[in-house]
């Protein structure tokens, strides 16, 4: 009779959908939006300007949806999609904040025009050097996971990095020097949300019972 009674919870028990395509879309969309201010792919004015667009992006899709993803990773016991969505979604929570005037504090086009600019981009470099930091250790746990993961954690570590290396720099606020760096890490966000797009598509694919599958490869 208790093993009747366990599988009758068990049965009861509602079943929790895969969060990690939900997630990858909304890393995905909100990356595009503001990789393609950074590369001044389709954009003509100077980032951050331009990514003003993409800060309703940050706090509601690349934010809160992921945060929202990242706990529901955790009912499902998946400590790195947990772990990883939570973060990025705080990431993308905290550039919000930092860039929106809505909230009171100086927006950088304001910091900038109030002459404090390289320090300005000093804290922005240094804000991105703590996640390249953080991508470069969640990049490590993705090769027992699967070669689709590896690619976009690989390509976001080196779009962080090449941001990092631009906002170190000094140059997009400070106006001085080239905008090389920060225009490669756009391209390689782009290349980044790409390839988290195509994780997604094979993890609604495969939920769905698709004919058409898209492979992930995974790792042993």
């Amino acid at each position: 009779m208790a093993d009747v009674s366990v599988e009758r919870a068990e049965t009861r028990a509602p079943a929790i959908a895969n969060p990690a395509p939900l997630g990858l879309s909304a890393f995905a969309l909100t990356t595009f939006v503001l990789s393609a201010s950074n590369a001044r792919f389709l954009f003509n004015g100077i980032p951050p300007v331009t990514g003003a667009i993409a800060l309703g992006l940050a706090l509601f899709y690349g934010g809160f949806v992921q945060v929202i993803a990242g706990i529901q990773e955790f009912r499902t016991g998946n400590t790195f999609g947990a772990t990883a969505f939570c973060s990025y979604g705080g990431f993308w929570l905290a550039v919000a904040f930092t860039l929106a005037p809505l909230f009171g504090g100086k927006s950088l086009v304001d910091l900038a025009s109030g002459g404090v600019a390289s320090e300005a981009a000093t804290a922005v470099g240094l804000f991105l050097l703590g996640w390249t930091i953080f991508t470069g250790l969640m990049f490590l746990g993705t090769f027992r996971l699967n070669g689709a993961l590896m690619a976009v954690f690989f390509f976001l570590f080196l779009t962080y990095l090449a941001l990092t290396i631009g906002w170190l720099g000094g140059v997009p606020l400070a106006g001085t020097g080239s905008m090389t760096w920060v225009n490669i890490g756009g391209w390689l966000g782009i290349i980044t949300a790409l390839l988290a797009w195509y994780t997604a598509a094979a993890g609604v694919l495969a939920g769905v019972n698709s004919r058409f599958q898209l492979p992930v490869f995974p790792m042993g």
